[in-house]
């Protein structure tokens, strides 16, 4: 009780779109992030995926539908099981687009329209995220990532 308000007891909690969860280390669930990824894919292969070509379906992918499914891996820690769910949910993107194939070909697929895997994607965004933030004109930004 707090503030004679009862406190409720949750597994987990949003805030500010990131989904924390209760664990014994700080950790995010990125569950919601793949939901949406995927309602964004098919609002947009709904629409021109049959009509389009692939390199503008792959572009609108990386432009629309990937900052759903990595947002809050800037700041959230990520574990082999995020990282493989979060791959395994674009690799489901590229079997839809060009049926079942061996894994060899994803990675091809991949390169081809210009798409790291997901580690790559998260390493590059948490990069220019502590840039932008170690440059800030406030002295306990710099600090704090001076730390990490």
């Amino acid at each position: 009780m707090a503030a004679g308000v009862n406190i409720d007891w949750v597994t987990s909690t949003r805030y500010l779109g990131v989904y924390f969860e209760s664990s014994v280390r700080f950790k995010c669930s990125f569950s919601k992030n793949e939901a949406e990824f995927y309602r964004s894919f098919n609002a947009i292969f709904g629409k021109i995926g049959r009509c389009a070509s692939k390199e503008v379906v792959f572009a609108l992918i990386k432009t629309k539908c990937l900052p759903v499914l990595l947002y809050g891996t800037k700041v959230c820690p990520t574990n082999a099981a995020d990282l493989q769910s979060m791959q395994f949910t674009i690799n489901r993107v590229i079997i839809k687009l060009f049926g079942t194939m061996s894994q060899n070909y994803y990675q091809e697929v991949r390169n081809y329209f210009g798409i790291n895997t997901v580690k790559e994607l998260i390493h590059n965004r948490f990069q220019k995220f502590r840039i932008s933030y170690g440059a800030a004109d406030n002295y306990i930004c710099r600090l704090i990532f001076a730390k990490c």
